[in-house]
C-alpha cells in the first residue's frame, strides 16, 4: 500500500471515528441546563431540598444535567417565575397552588383555607387520582410539568404587637402581608385582616418599619427569615396546610429522554423527602424556639376562623367556581 492510499484510508477512518464519537462528545460538552428559581430563604428546608435535587440528579445522570439553584428570589422575583417558565426564560421553579389558580380558576379549591387536615392528608390527595388529574390539567392548560409535590408547611399568623386573638374580629384593621393573587386576598379577608400583597423578600423591613402589622407563614419559614426579631405574637390559626410543586417548563421536559425524566423524578422524590421530613420535625419543635425569643403563642377559636374563611369564599364567588363535589372528595381522602 502506497503512502498516498494509506493517508486517504487513515483520513477516512479518522473522520468516521470522529463522527461516531460526536454524540458522546456533545453530551459531555452540553449537559441539559436546569435553573431552579425559588423565593425560599437560603436557610429554609425548601432551599436545602433544591440543593439535594441538584446533588442527586447530577449523581444519578453524570454529565447529563447541570443544575443551578437560585434561592431568596435571587434570579426571578416572587410571582414572576411561572410566566418566566411559560415564556421559556426559566427551566424550573417551586410553584404554588395559588399560581395555578390564577390561570385555572376552578382549581382555587386546592388553595382554600382549612382544606387539608395535615401533611399526610395533602400528600395522599396529590398521590391519588385527584392529584394525577390536577397535574394533567396543569400540563395541558399551562404547559407546565409538575415533577413532585413538596411540603411548604402549615401557615400561622405572626403579629408585631401583643394583642389577644380568639376570633377573626380580633384581627380587624390588621395589615397582614400575604402573597399576591385573589385567592390570598380572599383567605386574608376570611381571617379578618386587611390583606396586603407583598413579596416575601420585602417583609422583614416592612415589619420593622410598621408598614405592615404582621405576616403569615409556616413557622420554619418565619424562623428562616428572622421575622421573630420584629414581631411579638404568633397566633396558631393553622389556616393553610400548603404544598408547593417542583415544576419544569413542559417544553423543556419534553426534550428530555425517558431515562433522563426518570432520573429527574427520582432526584425530586429524594429532595421532597429531605424537605418534608425536616420541616415536619422542625414544626413539632419550633414553638419552644419562639417562646425562648420572647414571643407570645396563642391558640384561637379555630372553628370561628374556619367558618369565617368559608363565608368569605362564598361571598367572593370563589366557591362557585369549584367543580361540584371536588372539595368533598378531597376532604374524604383518608
Amino acid at each position: 500500500m502506497d503512502k498516498r492510499t494509506f493517508t486517504k484510508i487513515a483520513g477516512a477512518l479518522g473522520l468516521a471515528a470522529a463522527l461516531a464519537l460526536a454524540p458522546a462528545l456533545a453530551l459531555a460538552a452540553d449537559p441539559i441546563k436546569l435553573r431552579v428559581s425559588s423565593a425560599a430563604a437560603d436557610t429554609d428546608w425548601l432551599s436545602g431540598g433544591l440543593r439535594v435535587f441538584k446533588e442527586q440528579l447530577e449523581k444519578l445522570a453524570p454529565g447529563k444535567f447541570a443544575v443551578e439553584v437560585y434561592t431568596g428570589s435571587s434570579l426571578f422575583r416572587q410571582g414572576t417565575e411561572v410566566p418566566a417558565l411559560q415564556r421559556g426564560n426559566l427551566e424550573m421553579s417551586t410553584m404554588t397552588t395559588f399560581e395555578v389558580e390564577q390561570q385555572i380558576p376552578e382549581f382555587s379549591v386546592f388553595s382554600s383555607g382549612y382544606l387539608f387536615r395535615d401533611y399526610a392528608h395533602a400528600r395522599k390527595v396529590f398521590d391519588s387520582d385527584i392529584g394525577k388529574a390536577y397535574f394533567a390539567e396543569v400540563a395541558r392548560k399551562m404547559e407546565l410539568q409538575i415533577i413532585e409535590p413538596m411540603y411548604l408547611g402549615t401557615r400561622q399568623v405572626n403579629l408585631r404587637d401583643g394583642r389577644a386573638v380568639k376570633t377573626p374580629a380580633d384581627l380587624s384593621g390588621i395589615k397582614l402581608r400575604v402573597p399576591g393573587g385573589p385567592g390570598w386576598v380572599a383567605l386574608g379577608k376570611g381571617l379578618g385582616v386587611t390583606p396586603t400583597p407583598m413579596a416575601v423578600s420585602e417583609v422583614y423591613l416592612a415589619l420593622k418599619t410598621g408598614a405592615i402589622d404582621g405576616q403569615e407563614n409556616p413557622l420554619p419559614i418565619t424562623k428562616a427569615n428572622n421575622f421573630q426579631e420584629v414581631t411579638k405574637t404568633i397566633v396558631l390559626t393553622s389556616h393553610l396546610v400548603q404544598p408547593v410543586f417542583l415544576t419544569m417548563a413542559k417544553k423543556k421536559w419534553d426534550q428530555i429522554d425517558a431515562a433522563g425524566q426518570q432520573a429527574v423524578r427520582q432526584a425530586a422524590r429524594l429532595a421532597a423527602d429531605y424537605n418534608d421530613q425536616g420541616r415536619i420535625k422542625e414544626e413539632a419543635e419550633i414553638v419552644d424556639f419562639f417562646k425562648s425569643k420572647g414571643l407570645t403563642i396563642q391558640t384561637p377559636d379555630l372553628a370561628a376562623f374556619r367558618a369565617s374563611v368559608d363565608k368569605e369564599y362564598a361571598q367572593a364567588g370563589i366557591a362557585a367556581k369549584w367543580p361540584k363535589g371536588l372539595k368533598e372528595k378531597i376532604e374524604a381522602v383518608r
